[in-house]
């Protein structure tokens, strides 16, 4: 894993889809080419084979929930067991 970024900001205001948003969180957290696009395959990269931003400000995250509420709980429910689990490599989450 590469050294951490200080901070990613990802905006999320406009995801409409689970497909486009693990696009988005791919291309944001620099994922490898093989990542598979679904929650287990977000888990593996967020604890395994990407460093994690120190700060990750998810832009839009009160309307990418009204309209994505699934998506939301996995994402936060991801992030959240990260910083229980991993507290050391996890980031510091701002739900903007």
């Amino acid at each position: 894993m590469d050294e951490r970024a200080e901070l990613v900001v990802v905006d999320l205001s406009e995801v409409t889809s689970g497909p486009e948003l693990h696009a988005i969180l791919a291309r944001a957290l620099e994922f490898p080419d093989f990542y598979g696009r679904n929650w287990n395959a977000f888990w593996d990269s967020i604890t395994g084979l990407v460093a994690m931003p120190h700060r990750l400000r998810l832009v839009g995250w009160s309307r990418f929930e009204d309209r994505m509420p699934e998506e939301t709980r996995y994402l936060r429910g991801c992030l959240d067991e990260m910083s229980q689990q991993f507290p050391e490599w996890a980031s510091t989450v701002e739900y903007a």
